[in-house]
Parts: structure tokens; C-alpha cells; sequence
């Protein structure tokens, strides 16, 4: 059940005036083709299984790695419309947001030429592979995409991809469950796209460490953030042997290919997991100064490691520091 405000507040001022803070639950578990981390200010532990259980049923409806998804029914439904879940609508609608924010650096219709670069199979699971009809093409066209109600209905030949986004939305969606299920604060992480709200264990901020591209068992840096979120997104992780070469899962819409760029991780600071993911590919895409001057105007932060190591900062970063 829900706690409401009033006993949500109650329950804090005893603790403040006992000088102590709500228990801290965590667990870590696979997830979504990695792990992911919950951790709860207060809740219990009945309540991180269950933030788990609602992040396995987002992995359900929208890997395309899975063909009962509803991603994988919605690419293979050749212009019919589909009946999907309410998440699955909203992860659609943040997709767009996405797109739009990024103008156009984000597509998430570019799945057959991310299957081209040598991203089929899952990375965890090599005998799930993403199959797709014989019609699928990219770029597709995401503004003919149509939605009415739990419906949708998308041109022949266009594909969805959930990728980043999904995983920095469901971050959002899990931290917004926890709270609404009585956890005071929730950090929610889902490999390496990091959501905090509520109260944060020391009752100020969250300290969260900024993973060294170069060796990833140590932090680069470490940030406080009282809300919002931190994604990192990096051209390391996700390599693939081609005929052509080395080829990486970021893809430049503009020419269909893996980015070709020196930057390896780009880390950014933003309200909403979906907004950090958005805002990072362009990272990517952009001339880094140009990139770190567009930061602030979109309400961002960011840090930006190239292939010699140097790190580049957009001037709102400090903040955070």
C-alpha cells in the first residue's frame, strides 16, 4: 500500500529527531543485457523485489532480443496495429522526445543497420538473436508512427530499437514506483544509466562514481546529485569484428554507420534518465565544443573522455562536483 505524505513525514521527523536515518536495502541482479543495481532509503526489502519484478517486466515487453515482446510484434506487425502495454506506449512517446530533443542524433528506427555493424545477438545471451522482415529498412519514419490508446501502428519497413532509452526510461519508471510504494528515497541503475529521487542516504545527495573507460574497475571521478540522473554511454563496450573492421553499436544516422569519432565514453547529467540518454549520443556526433556549448541550454552537464584519456567538461559541470 501506499504511504501517504503524511505518514511518509511523520516517520521522518522521528528519525530526525532521533538523529538517525531509514534503513538502506540493496540488491544487484541481470538485467536488460547487464545488471542492475536498487537501492532503497527506507521501503524494506519486499519492496526491492518488487521494483526487480517491474524492471523484468519492462525487459519482457521491450527487448528486441525476445520475439513476444511488444518491440518485436510491433517490428514484425508490417503496418497492422498492435495492441501494447502502457509502459510500452510511454517508452514510444519518450523515443520521439528523444528524437526530438537531439535533433535527430537519437533515431531509434536504425535497428537493421545496428544489426549490420554485428549487434544481432544478445550479448549475454548469444542464442537470442533479433531477426526482422524481409521489409525492414532504415532510417525509418518515425513521425508516420501512429498511437491510439494502448494501439500502435507503424509504417512498413520501419523498426524500433528501445536500447539506451529503454533503460534509462525504466530507470525513471522504477524510481517513480518506488517512491509511490513508500521508499523515501531510490537509486535506481541499469548498466550504467543511474536514476536517484527522494531522500539520499546521508539526507543530501547521492555519491555516484564516473566508471574509468580504461579501467573499468576503478572511477574516474565521483559526482553529487541530489535528483535526476547520470548516464554513461561508450563506443568500448559494445564491439563487433566485421568485414569492414572494428564496428561499435553507437550509430551515426547520417551515414547508417558505427560513429566514427574519438571520443570513447561521453557521461551525462540531466533530469530524467530518458533526457541524459537523449542528450548523450549527440556527444558522440557533434565537435566537442560545440557539443559541451549546447549542454546548459538543455538543462545538461557533461564529461566527455577521449582516446588518449584527456577529459573535456561542459562549464556546468562543477556543480556536481
Amino acid at each position: 500500500m501506499e504511504l501517504d505524505a503524511i505518514a511518509r513525514g511523520a516517520l521522518l521527523a522521528a528519525h530526525a529527531q532521533n538523529d538517525s536515518q531509514p534503513p538502506t536495502f540493496s540488491d544487484r541482479r541481470p538485467l536488460m543485457g547487464d545488471h542492475a543495481t536498487i537501492t532503497l532509503v527506507g521501503g524494506g526489502e519486499d519492496l526491492v523485489a518488487r521494483c526487480f519484478a517491474l524492471a523484468d517486466h519492462l525487459e519482457a515487453r521491450w527487448s528486441r532480443f525476445l520475439p513476444t515482446s511488444d518491440i518485436s510484434r510491433v517490428n514484425w506487425a508490417e503496418g497492422a496495429a498492435v495492441e501494447v502495454d502502457p509502459a510500452t506506449v510511454r517508452l514510444i512517446g519518450a523515443m520521439r522526445e528523444a528524437s526530438e530533443l537531439s535533433g535527430g542524433d537519437f533515431d531509434p528506427t536504425l535497428l537493421p543497420q545496428l544489426i549490420a555493424s554485428g549487434y544481432a545477438a544478445s550479448v549475454v545471451a548469444p542464442d537470442l538473436v533479433t531477426s526482422l522482415p524481409a521489409s525492414a529498412s532504415a532510417p525509418g519514419r518515425l513521425a508516420a508512427l501512429t498511437l491510439d490508446g494502448s494501439s500502435v501502428r507503424m509504417p512498413v519497413g520501419t523498426t524500433l530499437d528501445p536500447g539506451g532509452i529503454g533503460k534509462g526510461l525504466a530507470a525513471d519508471i522504477i524510481c517513480e514506483f518506488g517512491l509511490a510504494e513508500g521508499a523515501w528515497g531510490i537509486m535506481a541503475e541499469i548498466s550504467g544509466d543511474i536514476v536517484v529521487a527522494g531522500r539520499a542516504p546521508d539526507a543530501v545527495a547521492w555519491l555516484l562514481g564516473v566508471e574509468d573507460p580504461f579501467d573499468t574497475s576503478r572511477h574516474l571521478t565521483t559526482v553529487r546529485i541530489a535528483r535526476g540522473a547520470i548516464v554513461t554511454s561508450s563506443q568500448r563496450k559494445r564491439r563487433f569484428d566485421t568485414a569492414a573492421g572494428i564496428r561499435h553499436h553507437l550509430i551515426d544516422p547520417r551515414t547508417g554507420a558505427s560513429a566514427l569519432t574519438d571520443i570513447q565514453t561521453v557521461t551525462v547529467i540531466a533530469a530524467t534518465g530518458v533526457r541524459a540518454e537523449a542528450i548523450s549520443k549527440s556527444g558522440f556526433l557533434r565537435p566537442v565544443e560545440e557539443y559541451l556549448a549546447w549542454l546548459p541550454q538543455v538543462g545538461a552537464a557533461a564529461l566527455l573522455v577521449d582516446s588518449a584519456g584527456r577529459q573535456h567538461v561542459s562549464a556546468n559541470w562543477g556543480r556536481y562536483a
